[in-house]
């Protein structure tokens, strides 16, 4: 293979790989929004729940808390949870523009 080949092959496994880490950071943003929400779901529940305690599944087994230290966890996890998601939005900002450029080298290399 000829310097060049090999120089246009070596891009197209950085812009290749710069776009893996764009998409696993957009991925693990869903998941953590979706945790976020099924959180914010059970604040919910907990503000028409009457009872003093509560069941909360840990794992594989539901434990009876009250329902204040349960309010508490669920929030503390939701600040948690969006401090995760903002610094991982963050850094998406950064390997995009970097994915962007990637490609704009790229399409010098088509010309």
């Amino acid at each position: 293979m000829d310097a060049v080949s090999q120089r246009v092959l070596e891009h197209l496994t950085e812009v290749e790989e710069a776009a893996e880490e764009v998409l696993s950071t957009k991925q693990q943003v869903v998941e953590l929004d979706s945790r976020r929400n099924r959180n914010r779901e059970a604040l919910s529940a907990l503000r028409t729940e009457d009872t003093e305690k509560v069941k909360v599944c840990f794992g594989n087994m539901f434990i009876k808390l009250p329902k204040l230290k349960t309010r508490e966890m669920i929030q503390k996890d939701q600040e948690q949870l969006d401090k995760e998601i903002n610094e991982l939005r963050k850094g998406l900002k950064a390997k995009v523009n970097r994915l962007n450029e990637l490609q704009a080298i790229n399409s010098l290399f088509k010309r």
